[in-house]
């Protein structure tokens, strides 16, 4: 298994020197041109790489991976943005939206992630079941996930949930039962109402949102000074 797994970074590594050329192995295919990105958004507009702050001002940001608040303990991302492509964005828009006529609001933590990134969450991650398997890639390498959480508009501080965002614990799971009555009420309104708008929960993190087209996007690996 690890001899496989060596093998398949350096496939990786060596299909990313050919410049304005998808990664190619094992049948996964990585965007990395921005050329090629172009070309996609402009033959089908679905295909922008929106960015969140920008489309839905009144939308909170925590990006985790700008900072060494995370897993990693180490900074990820050169930029504090989010994005999503331009159906999901759509949908947390009418999320936003009801939520805010309730007296509540959403807080991103991650969007689009660049498969580069995700190749390094799947190295040193303890539990490879909070990490996607860069073998498959993840739907945040699509810009078809959003990790994110629940506000009060008027103190902008965060819902109580069952655990803290990233948790590698049992509590995260979408249907834990041994959880507050708060937290179960808070988690699964946050479920209920990002499924309405075709986000589906992941099964085993109650932040984590996949939307349901996502299999109609490829995995990118542009870095975000690029977008």
């Amino acid at each position: 298994m690890k001899l496989n797994l060596l093998m398949f970074f350096l496939l990786i590594s060596i299909s990313g020197s050919a410049q304005n050329k998808p990664i190619a192995a094992n049948k996964l295919v990585v965007v990395k041109s921005y050329t090629q990105y172009q070309a996609y958004v402009k033959s089908n507009p679905n295909n922008e790489l929106v960015e969140i702050k920008k489309a839905i001002p009144n939308i909170k940001l925590d990006i985790r991976y700008a900072t060494k608040n995370n897993f990693m303990q180490q900074v990820m991302y050169k930029q504090a943005r989010a994005f999503a492509r331009k159906p999901v964005v759509a949908a947390l828009k009418k999320i936003q939206n009801e939520l805010n006529k309730k007296g509540y609001g959403l807080k991103i933590f991650d969007g689009y992630r660049p498969y580069a990134i995700t190749v390094e969450f799947y190295k040193k991650a303890s539990d490879k079941n909070f990490v996607a398997n860069p073998a498959k890639g993840s739907k945040h390498n699509r810009g078809c996930a959003v990790d994110l959480t629940l506000i009060n508009l008027k103190t902008g501080k965060e819902l109580v949930m069952p655990t803290p965002y990233d948790s590698f614990s049992a509590a995260a799971a979408a249907k834990y039962e041994k959880v507050s009555p708060e937290a179960k009420k808070n988690r699964d309104f946050l479920i209920a109402i990002m499924a309405k708008y075709q986000m589906n929960v992941l099964e085993n993190e109650w932040w984590h949102y996949d939307f349901s087209n996502w299999k109609n996007y490829d995995l990118m690996d542009i870095p975000f000074e690029k977008l």
